[in-house]
């Protein structure tokens, strides 16, 4: 275990802001806090560096999240994507910028831990929460949230952070409620300099056999990240799709240094982002895009506004201010994130039925291929495309009556929140 502070100390004093989780939702909330000047404890149950199961696509959105003067460590920078269906169907399209970049995790994670200790953060691994308490005999008063830690240490705070991943303890103490659940599985495969050449600025997008999946190739220095997702339920179905994929690449031949699973898991639409004094962000709040399932982007952006709004929170002297500070979260997080994962979320119903349709796009269609390009830039999002462009909003709704899905409800403009 590391520690800036010893548990005696931790007893003595009550924090600002605790935030659980060190990922990049986790490190963004105390980085946010902590530059704010508020004293913040950032917990981790694992000991740092550690590996996580994601195939590391840093997109447009996610490197302007990032803190003033954070140096990405790419271990390689996308330029061209080669797009399949099942296999089949082979077309490459090339982009003279970079499209995203790449990196591993465990260097990422650990260079947003460091930031957020730069600028004050106490960080303290080796932390397991059991649970949080907002009422009772831990809790001295209603400004206070007691962060019980596996031993029955116990930690104080004016406002907790909760960042500790898909199957969060946070995550069901505020009751998040969870509607798409999906399989990820991947294989980090040393390869030699020869294949590592072939695939050195360009990754690949298969589509896979099975409704809404597909699988990924991400080259990564002399290492291929490769990796297929698809909704749970479907082990073994998914597992077959990824060795089908490994054979098929001619890279079952190589064996791999990590094998891993993960579970994604979506938030609903009524889902709660708060309870009392306490916030989720990131994988614990279900705050992914649906079609892609890509999370990094939205740790990053949901963790700093959970930071921003945590020190509001732990400075309201009444349950009255905390309840408007958190709605004012949520607020926030509906009107931008949530939007996108509303047209993510029609965009996966569209796949899972269609899957030909948004591969002859992609490798097609230029205005197909452009809006790919802009959003993995940044220059755009899912939900600036739609609002702000007649016709994305026309191609989405052909695309709806195509594949006779129901006219859905309009996504909320910038000064409305969705629910």
């Amino acid at each position: 275990m590391t520690s800036e502070n010893s548990s005696a100390d931790d007893a003595r004093q009550v924090w600002d802001v605790v935030v659980v989780g060190a990922g990049p939702a986790g490190a963004s909330a105390a980085y946010a806090a902590a530059v704010a000047g508020r004293r913040v404890l950032l917990l981790e149950k694992a000991e740092l560096p550690r590996y996580k199961t994601c195939g590391g696509g840093i997109i447009g959105p996610s490197r302007d999240s990032l803190p003033p003067g954070f140096e990405l460590p790419f271990r390689d920078r996308v330029h061209a994507v080669t797009f399949s269906h099942n296999g089949r169907f082979t077309r490459t399209r090339r982009s003279k910028q970079m499209l995203f970049g790449l990196i591993n995790r465990p260097e990422f994670d650990q260079q947003l831990v460091e930031h957020a200790q730069k600028a004050g953060a106490e960080l303290r691994t080796g932390a397991t929460v059991q649970r949080v308490e907002q009422h009772g005999s831990a809790v001295p008063d209603r400004r206070t949230v007691a962060v019980v830690l596996q031993g029955g240490e116990t930690l104080l705070a004016h406002a907790v952070v909760g960042a500790d991943g898909s199957a969060s303890r946070i995550g069901a103490h505020v009751g998040v409620k969870l509607d798409q659940v999906d399989l990820g599985l991947e294989a980090e495969i040393p390869v030699p300099d020869t294949v590592a050449e072939d695939w050195r600025g360009r990754v690949l997008i298969d589509w896979g056999p099975m409704p809404g999946s597909y699988g990924w190739v991400f080259p990564k220095g002399d290492t291929l990240t490769v990796g297929v997702i698809s909704a749970r339920g479907e082990g073994a179905a998914t597992k077959r799709y990824l060795e089908d994929f490994i054979a098929r690449l001619g890279l079952a031949g190589f064996e791999p240094s990590i094998s891993s699973g993960h579970l994604t898991r979506c938030r609903a639409d009524d889902s709660p982002l708060s309870r009392g004094r306490v916030l989720v962000c990131g994988d614990a709040a279900g705050l992914l895009e649906p079609w892609t399932r890509e999370g990094i982007s939205f740790a990053l952006r949901s963790g700093r506004l959970a930071g921003e709004w945590a020190v509001r929170i732990a400075e309201a002297h009444d349950a009255v201010d905390t309840r408007r500070q958190a709605l004012n979260y949520a607020f926030a997080i509906k009107a931008g994130l949530g939007v996108e994962m509303s047209v993510g979320r029609r965009l996966l119903l569209a796949f899972e039925r269609r899957p030909g349709l948004f591969h002859a796009a992609l490798t097609g269609l230029r205005p197909a291929w452009r809006a790919f390009m802009e959003i993995t830039r940044g220059s755009t999002s899912l939900g600036e495309m739609v609002r702000g462009r007649p016709m994305a909003q026309r191609a989405l709704a052909a695309l709806d009556r195509r594949i006779g899905l129901a006219a859905p409800t309009a996504a909320p403009a910038d000064g409305e929140a969705g629910s």
